[in-house]
Formats: structure tokens, C-alpha cells, sequence
């Protein structure tokens, strides 16, 4: 009797404990993420998305590399390479007893399938740009692979990083949008649409075995039910989450833990440089100063970002400070425009995507270029219009996005993307950062590269996207910052 009576006070206790400190966390090691976006499909060599590798990078798929959480290159598939004296042929040497999820082996053969349908003139690849300098892929045995470049290109093992270079089996690569098959520690389990993903743990994976059984991405696209969903235990991390003004919050709870860091996500106010209007320096040039970057970085993200005057990353070596190219000045904007012809101003479209730092920023964009005479003709798009709209079709004015790919600063030497900046000057030097070698060599390049794009005009600059992650505070192994479009479950795990 006195026992039970002590087992019945013990249970008491707990159940108090538990009512006091929130849900506590099954002993399974399951793990649900927030993600504000879901992705379209689940195929990274076919999409420009980032939500599609936020699920599949290092989880489900790998490639030849891969990115560490500091963003370094780690061995992937491929656990060492050589490179020949003239630096045009990679010799990567595969890891062996490789299988993909489906139980096929993995072999030198898919590797070459995988690089030349990302190079192929049919390619969907969104980053085809990746494979262009790749003369020839030749099977040198099972374990072994020989990549010939045009060109020397000492990025080249940086590019097989990304996401849109996993290695695929031929036999399911069409399939991967809706049921992806790789050989990460993840398997596809389940997809409920417009709800969540689930992952189970891969019993055969070749590498060190994951701590989590299984990780379900919860996709909730409002902050108020982010933040919701969080202090209800529904969500038990959102490693980029949504609603910055609510962090204090999580900051004084001791059962969250709140994550800050940075991304390799500039933020900025893209321009169509072929619409009729912008096509005008003068009239970029007026909007780039109309722009007051810490308002923004205030009223959108609740003071967190880091103001940008180019293309780059400023935790990057190479960054260049060059806020003071387009400095906050309405005068010399509403000059420009006049000098341009158009004294009463003009009108233009500005579409946005789903994410806060887009909505919340065009609000107060469009309240700044109008102080200056410019009016905007807001649009609120989902994320499967504004990549058919904006990205693919290039039809809009103006656009408010973070370009989350990793020394992204080449995407400008393609007349092509979507907005649509052809510099023969700028591809000029590209070409010569690709084929050079020597590290105070290309950091000059770089240099000249960020001063070309920023004397154009070619976008407004904004802000660098920092990293707020909100998390259970007994989860461990989140990346900090983010150096690739990833939310990495392979070091993740419960404490006791």
C-alpha cells in the first residue's frame, strides 16, 4: 500500500512537470521541422526552389561532395579525387557497397548519367551553368570516374556540392519529383500535399547511421501559426523561422533554444533590366537610391540582416562594402528620374513571393519609391506562380527575393536569368575568375565583379538574410548558419 501510494505521488509529480515545462518529446527520435515553403517536387536537379533541397539535401540525396555546416567541401559519394597538372581532368574515386534506396547499386555509371542529363541541351536543370564547362564524362571502372573540363575551374568541386548535382539511378530519375530515390540515410516515406513530408530512417545507408527514426516537414506558411505551432509542441524546430518579432519570446523560455546565424541569402530587390522602363540606368539607379536598407532590415525583420550594396556575402573574404554606391538619397532619385523623362514619375509592377522578408519588405518599398515619384502595382504571388511568372517567364517590373545559392555572384553572367542583365564586361570576368587559380588573383576578380554589377544598377541591394531558427531546446545538431539550402538531419538528435 505505501508503495503504490509512493508510485501515485511520483506520477503526480511528473504529470505536474510536464504541464509546467510543455510536451515532452517521445523517446523515438521522430522530429517534425517547419519549413514556411513547400516545395514543388522533390527533384533539386529540376526545380530552382529552395524548399525542394531544404528537404532532400544530404537527407535523401547526395552527390560526388558535399557541404559541411561552416561551408567547407566534405567527400560525398565520392571519397577523394585527384586533379590533373593542367587542372582540366578531376579523377573522382567512388565509395564502394553503395546502394540506393530502392536496393540498386550505386556505380561510376550513375554518376555519368546524372552529369550528362544535367548538361544535356534539353536539360531542366536550374543551375545547368554547373555543368557547361564538363567536355566529357568517361567510366573508368566501377569505383572510379574521369571528368574532363574545358577549362580549368578550381570551383569545380564546389559545384558538385549543390544540390542540383546529386547523383541519381537511371531507372527512377524521372520519377524523383514525386518519389525521390537517392542514397542519403533518409528514405521518401509519405507526401500529403499542402501539409507535410515524411523521411524514415535508411537501414542500409552506406555511412554512419542517423540518431532520427524518421523527420516530417510541416509546411506553414502563416508566422502568427508558426510561432503558434512551436509553443504548442506541434513543431518541434523551424530552423528559418518566420516570425522575428516573436523571438524574444522564445529567447526568455527555457524550453526553446533560438538559433541565429547567417545565410548565403542576398536579399534583393530584383529588376527586369529588358522591360521598357528599366531598361534605363537612370531609372535603376533611381530606385536603387530611393531605398533606405535599414528601414527595411527594421520594419521587415525586426533588425535582423546586415545591409548589402552588391551581389555577395559580407562573412565572405572577398566582400566589398559598397552600400555607399547606392546610399539612401531621394533627391538624386526623383533628379534621375527627370532626367530620364519622366518628371511626374512612373509606375511599375512589383510582384511578391510568399515569404515574410518579401511581403513585409514590399510594404515598405513601395512607400519609399513612392516618395520619390514611383508607383508600384503590388501582387501577391504563391510560390508556383512567381517561379512561372517571374522566374521562368519573366514578366514582371520588380520583385523582392533572397538568392539563397552559395557565391552566387556568376548568375549574372547569364543574359538569360531572369533578370535579364547581359554585360559583356561582367561575363568577361567571370571567365577569367573561373579559369583562375591563384587565391589573391581571384579575389581581385571578385572584387571587380561586385563594383561591375553594383555600377550597373542591375538590382537593388538589401540585405543579407540572416539565419533565425527557432528549436526545442533538448534538440542538438542544427546547422548554425547556412551554407547551403539545407536543413541537414545527419548530425540531429534528441538529449536525454
Amino acid at each position: 500500500m505505501r508503495h503504490n501510494r509512493l508510485m501515485a505521488i511520483i506520477l503526480a509529480s511528473l504529470t505536474l512537470v510536464a504541464g509546467m515545462v510543455g510536451p515532452l518529446k517521445a523517446a523515438d527520435q521522430s522530429i517534425t521541422i517547419g519549413m514556411q515553403l513547400e516545395p514543388p517536387h522533390l527533384d533539386p536537379t529540376g526545380g530552382a526552389a529552395a524548399a525542394i533541397d531544404e528537404v532532400v539535401y544530404a537527407n535523401i540525396f547526395e552527390g560526388l561532395t558535399r557541404y559541411a555546416s561552416d561551408g567547407s567541401i566534405l567527400p560525398g559519394l565520392a571519397h577523394s579525387w585527384d586533379i590533373s597538372d593542367d587542372g582540366l581532368v578531376y579523377t573522382f574515386h567512388l565509395r564502394s557497397g553503395v546502394k540506393f534506396h530502392d536496393g540498386a547499386e550505386f556505380d561510376a555509371s550513375d554518376v555519368k548519367f546524372s552529369l550528362d542529363r544535367a548538361r544535356a541541351e534539353d536539360s531542366t536543370n536550374a543551375q545547368k551553368a554547373l555543368f557547361a564547362g564538363i567536355s566529357d564524362v568517361t567510366v573508368i571502372d566501377a569505383t572510379t570516374v574521369q571528368i574532363t573540363l574545358s577549362n580549368p575551374n578550381g570551383s569545380f568541386p564546389t559545384n558538385m556540392a549543390w544540390g542540383d548535382a546529386i547523383i541519381l539511378d537511371p531507372a527512377t530519375a524521372d520519377n524523383a519529383g514525386v518519389n525521390p530515390v537517392g542514397t542519403g540515410p533518409f528514405m521518401f516515406h509519405e507526401r500529403r500535399e499542402g501539409d507535410q513530408i515524411t523521411i524514415v530512417r535508411n537501414p542500409d545507408y552506406w555511412g554512419e547511421a542517423v540518431a532520427l527514426d524518421s523527420a516530417t516537414f510541416k509546411f506553414i506558411a502563416d508566422p502568427t501559426a508558426a510561432f503558434g505551432a512551436l509553443m504548442a509542441g506541434d513543431i518541434d524546430a523551424f530552423p528559418a523561422f518566420p516570425s522575428p518579432e516573436t523571438l524574444v519570446q522564445f529567447e526568455s523560455d527555457p524550453n526553446f533554444k533560438v538559433i541565429i546565424g547567417s545565410t548565403e541569402g542576398e536579399t534583393i530587390l530584383s529588376t527586369n533590366n529588358k522591360s521598357e522602363l528599366l531598361s534605363d540606368i537612370r531609372i535603376r539607379k533611381a530606385i536603387a537610391h530611393a531605398i533606405n536598407r535599414q528601414e527595411i532590415i527594421d520594419g521587415a525583420m525586426f533588425g535582423y540582416g546586415t545591409p548589402i550594396g552588391t551581389h555577395f556575402a559580407p562573412h565572405n573574404p572577398d566582400y566589398l562594402d559598397l552600400t555607399s554606391n547606392s546610399a539612401h538619397d531621394p533627391e538624386m532619385s526623383k533628379s534621375l528620374l527627370a532626367e530620364a523623362g519622366h518628371p511626374d514619375g512612373i509606375t511599375l509592377r512589383l510582384a511578391l513571393p510568399p515569404p515574410s522578408y518579401a511581403r513585409r519588405g514590399g510594404e515598405i518599398i513601395a512607400a519609399q519609391l513612392r516618395a520619390v515619384g514611383i508607383e508600384t502595382e503590388v501582387s501577391n504571388l504563391d510560390w508556383g506562380q512567381w517561379l512561372e511568372q517571374v522566374f521562368r517567364n519573366k514578366d514582371y517590373d520588380l520583385t523582392i527575393v533572397s538568392h539563397t545559392e552559395p557565391t552566387d555572384i556568376n548568375i549574372y553572367a547569364r543574359p538569360d536569368y531572369y533578370f535579364q542583365y547581359d554585360s559583356a564586361e561582367f561575363q568577361d570576368v567571370m571567365n577569367q575568375l573561373n579559369l583562375a587559380t591563384d587565391p589573391a588573383e581571384r579575389s581581385e576578380l571578385a572584387h571587380r565583379a561586385q563594383q561591375i554589377i553594383a555600377n550597373d544598377y542591375v538590382n537593388g541591394y538589401l540585405f543579407q538574410l540572416a539565419k533565425l531558427g527557432v528549436a526545442n531546446a533538448k534538440i542538438v545538431g542544427l546547422w548554425e548558419n547556412s551554407p547551403a539550402q539545407a536543413n541537414d538531419l545527419t548530425q540531429v538528435y534528441w538529449e536525454d
